[in-house]
Formats: C-alpha cells, structure tokens, sequence
C-alpha cells in the first residue's frame, strides 16, 4: 500500500459557485478520500472583475505526489468544469482549486495572507502555525476578517 500525503486545498469560484464548488467536491471525492471540509465563504474578487466569489477548503489524503495530484487530479477537474486560464490571474472563473499544504508543508506562503484561504482553513485547521506571522492560523482568520469583508453561505456544501 502506498504512503498516504495529507494535502489541504482551497476551492474558489466567481461563476455559478453554487453548481461549481460542489460539482469539484464531488469530482476530487472520485480521486481521494475527505477528511474535513469547511463551510463556503464569500468574498470579494481580488483585482479584477466578476461577481463576489465563493470559497472554501478541504483536507484530503492521497498517494500521489504533491505534482502529480496538480498535473494529473486538479488541472483536469478544473478544465471538466470549464476553467479557462488566460494572462489575467484575477479573471472570473468557473473552478479554481490551489494546493495550499502538502503534509504541512505550505505551498506558496502567500496564500497564507489571503482572506479568501485563511478564513476556511482556520475553519478545519485552527492550529496550524502561520510562518508568515508566528500565530495559529485561527488568529490569522480574525484579524483578517477584521481587514476584509466575508460571510458564511450555509448549504453550499454540507446541506
């Protein structure tokens, strides 16, 4: 039997979220096996356009590597459910799943000070030790629920 990774992803989308988060819950379910799954948050877009997105994040454990769980699991369920991917970094999309920890490693520190990631990760993972401010990422949420504007959307996902 292979090792298991324990990755935590973040889930996003300004088109449709509603259909669109729970269509990738479903999707990545095929691929892996849930642990624990926070409740969508919205937000507003990060420099560009389109409506206010919905967010979310999930703990998952796989055997595949941390790129072969991008290239081979997350590119095509983002490409499934029409994820276009232009210059803009900040265009209106359908799916937009990020790898935020792999077996608690973080994976691009930048995530870390994005309200849109913290405030559902600090939902499943309140303990976790933001590098980037030496406070459990719990702490993190509330400061930056302090700075920016989000809201829990009940029922997208759990019911």
């Amino acid at each position: 039997m292979s090792e298991l990774h324990l990755a935590y992803l973040s889930l996003g989308s300004n088109i449709e979220p509603e259909v669109n988060l729970p269509k990738a819950v479903k999707l990545l379910s095929q691929h892996g096996e849930f642990g624990k799954i926070s409740s969508a948050w919205e937000t507003k877009p990060v420099g560009g356009g389109g409506g206010n997105y919905l967010n979310a994040c999930l703990s998952y454990k796989t055997p595949l590597s941390r790129d072969k769980l991008k290239n081979e699991i997350i590119h095509p369920i983002e490409s499934d459910l029409g994820r276009k991917r232009t210059q803009d970094k900040n265009a209106p999309r359908t799916i937009d799943i990020d790898i935020v920890l792999f077996d608690d490693e973080i994976v691009g520190r930048r995530w870390l000070a994005q309200v849109f990631v913290v405030v559902p990760l600090a939902e499943i993972y309140p303990d976790f030790q933001n590098p980037n401010t030496n406070e459990n990422i719990a702490e993190t949420a509330t400061r930056l629920r302090r700075e920016f504007w989000t809201e829990t959307r009940q029922g997208v996902l759990l019911g």
